[in-house]
């Protein structure tokens, strides 16, 4: 069962990705060959005016085929035909397609159970918090001129400015104030903290607020992302602490898992929790400057635009291969740290 969820989330997310490269490509009149579920050897497929859906034998990544994609093509509706303009909308509308998804996600979550608010319940004695003056019942507006909408923010700004003394704007009774705090080191778990704790209430708010604070969910999870990647490329993290499609499985399991004593309601707000997650870390992936991903794609089409003139397509396709050769070998690393940290 908790695989068929697994497979089911990665399913809807990809085929949400795939689907803006789809639309766009439609609707910029360029032929798509085959839109497909999976990657490997076809097990399933339908042909529906030019376009073949298909399901493929593995169940993990998709694909939206265009025609002269990758490589020429004499078809006057072949994507290389079209102009830059229409073919950065193509490569971009997946990861935006993500973004979306996300979004809407976000509005199902926060509309039927809220957020939980930057709200201090209690301060911990002997930590930075403390010793600032913060109380309980202060609401915390900015950290570093950074807005606060949630409280795992704070987390967040602890995690990725481990040991930093932050500026703190905070509310109390209807006055503004700033004060400066200093992080602790907590021997015990291995991190600095500010010593504040939440309520762990929710707050909820109504549709037009919601929306709003819909658009700060989803751009929390593009920076715990982008903040994750730095954290990588800045060896405070390692290739082993990744996680791919196996550690990701496990994590939906265990969610469901730790779920199903909470109830029904619970278990479905934490799986699509995990799905918008997934999605924005999706749509941030892809647009990495990385070869064989959207965002190396749109690399060289930027240059195009720039330019004026393409990048030769026998150099791009090379490029593209490199990268697709690296990615492979990457998921085949992670996949191995996954089914390690299994055993």
């Amino acid at each position: 069962m908790k695989i068929i969820i697994a497979l089911l989330i990665f399913s809807i997310i990809i085929i949400f990705h795939e689907l803006g490269h789809f639309s766009l490509a439609k609707a910029n009149g360029i032929r798509v060959n085959e839109f497909c579920l999976g990657l490997g050897p076809t097990i399933l497929g339908v042909t529906k005016g030019e376009t073949k859906y298909s399901l493929k034998l593995l169940p993990f990544g998709g694909a939206c085929m265009m025609e002269g994609e990758d490589g020429e093509s004499t078809d006057d509706r072949a994507f290389g035909k079209k102009s830059v303009w229409a073919r950065i909308s193509v490569v971009a509308a997946g990861p935006v397609f993500n973004f979306i998804m996300a979004f809407v996600l976000a509005v199902i979550i926060l509309g039927n159970i809220g957020i939980f608010a930057p709200t201090v319940a209690q301060v911990e004695d002997g930590y930075g918090a403390q010793a600032a003056g913060l109380q309980a019942g202060d609401e915390i507006i900015k950290m570093n001129h950074k807005h606060i909408h949630f409280f795992k923010e704070i987390t967040m700004y602890t995690l990725f400015h481990a040991g930093e003394t932050v500026e703190v704007t905070y509310e109390r009774n209807g006055e503004r104030n700033t004060v400066e705090v200093q992080p602790t080191y907590d021997e015990e778990q291995g991190r600095y903290r500010y010593g504040i704790y939440g309520s762990g209430e929710y707050t909820k708010f109504g549709p037009l607020k919601t929306l709003q604070y819909s658009v700060y969910e989803v751009k929390y999870w593009i920076q715990y992302t982008v903040g994750s990647l730095k954290m990588l490329l800045t060896h405070q993290v390692s290739v082993n602490d990744l996680s791919g499609p196996v550690g990701i499985v496990k994590t939906i399991g265990d969610t469901y898992d730790m779920s199903k004593s909470d109830g029904v309601f619970y278990v479905w707000m934490n799986l699509l929790n995990l799905a918008l997650l997934l999605s924005a870390n999706l749509g941030v992936m892809n647009l990495l400057p990385i070869p064989a991903l959207d965002g190396g794609r749109l690399v060289f089409l930027v240059i195009e635009a720039i330019r004026g003139k393409r990048v030769s397509e026998d150099k791009e396709g090379m490029v593209h291969f490199a990268g697709f050769v690296f990615l492979m070998a990457l998921m085949v690393v992670i996949m191995f740290n996954d089914i390690l940290k299994l055993v």
